[in-house]
């Protein structure tokens, strides 16, 4: 499966070329290009920085220029909060991670580019790319580190081919309760509301219980958890 190059262009920190390797392996990404690093990006402090991701450093390719970086890429994004008055279209970070999986899909082979943490991409750099990605930020405030960045691009484009729900429940292998064992806990919580004042008003008894199910109902009880509220209610009813 193709995936993009991240293109680091004159960064100036290995400990952060180490920080966007481990941002590249925690989104699946594998190819990094480097563009006349100032430091050694194998030295111990970068390796650190990766965490874990020293595959990354040991396999990067590095170049004299960024020209040369790119000469072998059907399609080059370059991340910079600002434009250098070029006429280019201009994604967001999510935008262009869907267009890229269209591209690797037809077999482009695609990269983003990243500029130096002082000073971003230079008009030189811009130029070479096709696309600008902005990721937006408070504008007030929407300087990043470069890990930072890698990250950010490197998960819009990861979640475009995983298939994640937004929202699940986590039961640790606990059965959820079935409509019928709620049902029977709802009798037994009536039945033990039996002398409350409010339960007692024919009027007020109704809109209770719907609140009560609904209370309960909201989010999905397991066995475990109905069993629990068994043995707290009867613990109460006692007192």
């Amino acid at each position: 499966m193709l995936k993009p190059a991240i293109v680091l262009v004159n960064p100036q920190m290995c400990e952060n070329v180490g920080m966007a390797a481990r941002a590249m392996m925690n989104c699946g990404l594998e190819e990094m290009r480097l563009v006349a690093p100032r430091e050694n990006h194998l030295s111990e402090r970068a390796v650190a920085a990766a965490s874990g991701a020293g595959r990354i450093l040991e396999q990067a390719k590095v170049f004299a220029t960024t020209a040369e970086a790119v000469a072998d890429l059907n399609l080059v994004y370059a991340s910079t909060a600002r434009r250098r008055n070029m006429i280019k279209i201009v994604e967001t970070a999510e935008g262009a991670a869907r267009e890229i999986r269209r591209k690797e899909a037809e077999g482009l082979k695609c990269g983003i580019l990243f500029g130096p943490e002082r000073t971003g991409l230079l008009n030189e750099d811009v130029g070479l790319a096709d696309r600008i990605i902005e990721i937006p930020l408070n504008p007030e405030h929407c300087s990043l580190n470069l890990s930072q960045a890698v990250l950010l691009a490197g998960y819009e484009w990861y979640k475009q081919q995983t298939e994640v729900p937004e929202v699940q429940l986590v039961t640790n292998g606990a059965a959820p309760a079935d409509k019928e064992k709620m049902n029977r806990f709802f009798a037994f919580l009536e039945e033990k509301l039996a002398d409350c004042k409010a339960f007692q008003d024919d009027e007020k008894k109704p809109r209770m219980l719907i609140n009560l199910h609904n209370i309960f109902l909201r989010n999905t009880l397991t066995e475990a958890e109905l069993n629990t509220l068994y043995g707290v209610i009867n613990h109460l009813s006692r007192r």
